[in-house]
Order: C-alpha cells, then structure tokens, then sequence
C-alpha cells in the first residue's frame, strides 16, 4: 500500500471508530479529501483508492483540476473557499456543491450564473466566531440567508457548514451549529447536511451530528512549497 493509500485507510477507520462512539453508520458520513495547492496528478491517485468527494478552497485551482481530470466524471467537486460575486460562473461551471454561502449577492451570483436546468447544491456557511472578517453569516441570520436560497430554484439548500472556532472547544461550537442546523431543517427538511470538522477535530464533529467532513494534510500528507 502506498502512503497515501494508508494515510487515508487510518482516516477512514478513525471516522468508522468515531460514528460508532457516537452511535452512528460511517455510511451516514462522507469524507471530503481536500487537496488544496496539491497537484492534479494527486486528485488522480485518490480517485484510483476510490475518492470520489474532493474539496478545493480557490477557484482557480478547482476549475483547473477539474479541466484536467474531466475524464474522471464521477469525482464530485466541493468548493469550500470563500467565493466572490465575480466569480461565481467559474465556481459553477465546476464544482457540484458550495459550501460556503455567506450572504444573499453570492447566492444570487451563483443562480444568475446556471447555464442550463442543473440545480447546484449549496450549503449556509455560518460564523461560530465573534470576528465579522471571518467567512460566514452570523448564526441568527443564517435562518434568513436560507429562506433567501429557498427562493432561488437553481440552488437547493443542503444544510450548514462551519470551522470550529480556534479559541473555543471544538465540542462547544459544533453543538451551536446543530442548533443552528436544527432550525435551518425545521424550514426545509431536506436540509439534512452539517459540513464540519477537519483534521484536527472531525470526531467531535462527528459527535454533534456531521455528515461531511473536510479532511486535508491528514491524508494527502503536507502542502507542496508554492514559493
């Protein structure tokens, strides 16, 4: 087996151990590779372990992976970045989910930007921080954000994502964002997703009710030097 291949097999097996403390299936869960600033040739080596779900936090390197691996058309693409308004055609011609809607213009940025009757799946990104320079809205608006998306029929609201807080305990922060997740369901019940939990803390995300974990150096081993 290959590092990479055992990197992601010890993932694999910590988030079965996780869902089964937490009373849960590793089948409700889905595990997002992130590749950010790594090579297409990787992406292409994850699909070949079986990866189909892969995660990119700029434009510009998702769409160009995703032109380069076209030939793999069962790899689901994560945008996961924060996005710009102008940018949201790129983002759209390439990625099958985003998780980070943080305000009203992105959304519809990214309706106007559907080029056809595919509908994008989108997440609310929320802000579990005291810092409004932080990506996403603040958690009692983002009810209001997802009644807005539910408007947009290019869009279907997912659920919810977030980053655990640096200075708060991982547990704490995923909980609010359940309760935030709770309500964003009670308006659509088929907004079921809570994206959360990274390398450092995806088992207490799984704890609070996860289903998409966006896992990176973890697996695909440390970021190549850009410079």
């Amino acid at each position: 087996m290959t590092d990479l291949g055992a990197r992601l097999s010890a993932i694999d097996e910590q988030i079965a151990d996780a869902a089964r403390l937490a009373g849960r299936g590793a089948d409700e869960i889905t595990r997002i590779v992130v590749t950010k600033f790594h090579p297409a040739s990787l992406v292409r080596e994850l699909h070949g372990l079986g990866v189909r779900e892969v995660g990119e936090n700029r434009q510009q390197e998702l769409s160009a992976k995703s032109v380069e691996l076209s030939e793999l058309d069962d790899l689901r693409w994560h945008f996961i970045g924060q996005a710009q308004t102008n940018k949201a055609s790129a983002i759209r011609r390439s990625a099958q989910v985003v998780h980070s809607i943080d305000r009203d213009r992105l959304a519809d940025a990214l309706h106007r930007a559907a080029e056809d009757d595919t509908v994008l799946d989108v997440l609310v990104q929320v802000n579990l921080t005291d810092d409004v320079g932080r990506g996403g809205v603040a958690p009692d608006a983002a009810a209001a954000l997802a009644e807005h998306v539910m408007t947009l029929p290019s869009l279907r609201l997912r659920g919810v994502m977030a980053v655990a807080p640096l200075d708060e305990e991982p547990a704490s922060a995923f909980a609010r964002l359940r309760g935030v997740a709770d309500g964003i369901r009670a308006l659509d019940p088929s907004a079921t997703w809570i994206s959360a939990g990274m390398t450092g803390d995806f088992v207490e995300a799984i704890q609070a009710g996860a289903t998409h974990l966006r896992i990176g150096s973890a697996i695909t081993g440390p970021r190549p030097d850009r410079g």
